[in-house]
């Protein structure tokens, strides 16, 4: 009850912070909406039970843990890192451990994070400033550094600002829940020792890895204290500003000021941490410029630069996106921290604009190019996510399966943090408006002005398009409910980058209380406008076909060949369920594909059935199986495709 508390004096705190403008539609928080669905409660069961846990014992047996206590003076060593930014990892993990003791309440956990936090809070300089292996001996910097012992000598690589950034978020998610300001003192202290330090007439170079721009919003809004607004507005504008510093070129999106670019470049993960800043800055200053330069970097990922399975970042080489069209399967790089960056950024978009097509790329990427990142057991990782693999390459960090932990372990860090806050992505308000952006079993919560409104959603989905909605506004109200009609019903994405082989709409259809109703879009949503009682029941059924995707012309490494889709889900062919190889196996235009439920397979699962021709023996066929992409690699090494080789074609 504690953390409700918390949280509810930190909505009326937010509420009094005056501001002229905001994003116009705001998420439902996280803690308003309990999933009940087999396949998402799982993933935050899991997370609870064994991610973030076996991540906290990862970080202290390779010293990241340590490196705290070191800098703090609670025993004696060196630094024991090889990055300058692992004290992120740690940050990372707070931030889901927060988040997940706001759903599940745990008095170890909670007295686990108040000891980590001390000790983060002693190894804090004097100053504000905390950088564990600067405070251990500057003189005797991590391998990878390449500045000197001087602070800010390699802002451009260094990844101070980096780490602060991460450290606002947990910071500002540990006060939310628990009400406790220790940690988030910590990070006031450090922030306004940053500002101090950066800004007109003072340190002019924006950080090369962006982070800390996310994070000065999010204290900005915890503490309603405009410096750090605006001081994370000063670090977007000096990107691409060569007045006060050397820019750092593409890779770190530092070529150009960001009202001129067009073309998303460089680091992926920088880019889509950036443009989420953007969004945030943009959406609480009323910055136009901002809004219209993401927005058509957007448009440049989304028809040029996306993967099918929502991933960003074709290129190993500097984990970045690539030309246009340029989206090779074997060697993608596909990062879990790229994926998770373009769902943050695709989310803000959606609250700036209010347009589904924003949610159509977020749901992809989550049911795809996201949750490919973390097994389904929980405690091991892809780094990229390859969207073909043949079996011998060890295109995982040296490793042909996932990773219990890395060197430079974000991703698995940053899969401890997103998955807890998932639910906060399913609902959105505007005043009486509440949109519903994704589908799962759950109970939300809204507040509507004075009324209580609950829902309750009931749903097979991602593995069955019928889903039932029942309202309870506690008396009959008038309000509106839009509900998102999945992109996939129409269109792979919302641009010509991929399209249905077999064209045509699959038909949705809608009733309220067993009445039809007909079916008007605006904007991806259908808008639903009445004066709502208890027990109104809204059904929408969207048909799941089995979809053969391809993918526009100039993506070369694609052409004679389809992928498979059904609903959400992008499909793979692994070799384990087709005689030992899919090197061999091509299918025809006209494969008849049926689905078929297992539930004892990869947690249940739908797969696809059919046949396949042999490349080898072209007047043979033998059985077919796809699985959804998200769950290859868990039944031992073997060949993967996403994209198939089609007979017949040129």
């Amino acid at each position: 009850m504690k953390y409700l508390i918390c949280l509810f004096m930190l909505l009326i705190l937010s509420c009094a912070t005056k501001r002229a403008v905001d994003y116009p539609i705001k998420p439902v928080p996280f803690t308003s909406v309990k999933l009940t669905d087999a396949f998402w409660r799982h993933r935050l069961d899991v997370n609870r039970q064994v991610t973030i846990p076996a991540s906290f014992k990862k970080c202290q047996e390779t010293g990241r843990i340590a490196n705290f206590e070191i800098a703090a003076g609670m025993r004696e060593g060196e630094f024991q890192s090889p990055f300058p930014f692992d004290d992120s990892d740690v940050y990372k993990i707070i931030e889901g451990a927060s988040y997940s003791l706001a759903t599940f309440p745990d008095a170890e956990l909670e007295a686990y994070l108040d000891d980590l936090i001390a000790k983060i809070a002693a190894a804090q300089e004097d100053d504000g400033y905390i950088m564990t292996w600067r405070t251990i001996d500057p003189n005797k910097p991590p391998t990878t550094w390449s500045g000197t012992a001087e602070r800010w000598s390699d802002i451009g690589g260094g990844h101070e600002l980096y780490n602060v950034g991460h450290m606002y978020e947990a910071a500002v998610a540990h006060y939310q829940v628990t009400g406790k300001r220790h940690f988030l003192d910590v990070a006031i202290k450090n922030a306004d020792f940053i500002a101090e330090t950066f800004g007109p007439g003072k340190l002019m170079s924006p950080p090369g890895h962006e982070e800390v721009e996310i994070g000065l919003v999010k204290l900005y809004r915890a503490t309603g204290d405009n410096k750090y607004l605006q001081l994370a507005r000063f670090f977007i504008d000096q990107r691409g500003n060569a007045q006060g510093h050397e820019l750092y070129g593409p890779y770190s999106q530092d070529h150009a000021p960001v009202y001129e670019q067009n073309e998303a470049v460089g680091h992926a993960v920088r880019a889509g941490y950036f443009y989420s800043g953007v969004a945030d800055v943009a959406a609480l200053t009323g910055e136009r410029t901002y809004v219209d330069a993401i927005d058509r970097i957007w448009d440049n990922v989304v028809s040029k630069k996306l993967y099918i399975t929502g991933g960003i970042g074709a290129q190993r080489h500097g984990e970045a996106f690539g030309a246009n069209y340029e989206l090779p399967n074997a060697t993608s790089y596909n990062e879990t921290c790229a994926a998770i960056a373009n769902v943050m950024w695709n989310h803000r978009m959606f609250l700036l604009k209010g347009h589904a097509k924003y949610l159509d790329v977020m749901e992809r990427t989550l049911y795809n190019g996201l949750i490919s990142g973390v097994s389904l057991e929980g405690d091991t990782f892809f780094y990229p996510n390859c969207l073909a693999f043949d079996g011998k390459m060890p295109f995982n960090q040296g490793s042909t399966t996932r990773k219990e932990w890395f060197d430079c372990s974000c991703c698995p860090s940053n899969i401890c943090r997103f998955i807890p806050s998932l639910p906060g992505y399913f609902y959105a308000q505007q005043q009486d408006t509440i949109y519903v952006n994704l589908y799962a079993a759950n109970e939300a919560v809204f507040s509507l002005g004075s009324r209580q409104v609950k829902i309750i959603q009931e749903t097979e989905y991602p593995w069955d398009g019928k889903i039932t909605i029942i309202i309870d506004p506690g008396k009959a109200a008038p309000f509106t409910i839009k509900l998102r009609l999945p992109g996939w019903a129409n269109q792979p994405v919302p641009s010509d980058l991929y399209s249905y082989i077999e064209a045509g709409e699959r038909a949705a259809h809608l009733t309220i209380n067993e009445d039809p109703q007909e079916i008007e879009m605006h904007n991806g949503f259908i808008a639903l406008t009445q004066t709502w009682s208890p027990g109104d029941c809204i059904q929408l059924d969207v048909p799941m076909a089995v979809r053969k995707v391809m993918s526009h012309e100039l993506v070369t490494e694609n052409v004679g060949r389809m992928a498979l889709e059904r609903g959400p889900i992008v499909y793979c062919a692994e070799a384990v369920d087709n005689l030992g190889t899919i090197s061999n196996l091509a299918l025809r235009l006209d494969s008849q594909l049926q689905s078929e439920y297992l539930d004892h397979l990869l947690h249940g699962v739908v797969v696809l059935n059919g046949r396949a021709v042999r490349l080898d023996e072209p007047n043979r066929e033998q059985d077919f199986r796809a699985i959804p992409y998200y769950a290859w690699n868990h039944r031992g090494v073997g060949e993967m495709a996403v994209w198939l080789p089609i007979v017949g074609a040129h």
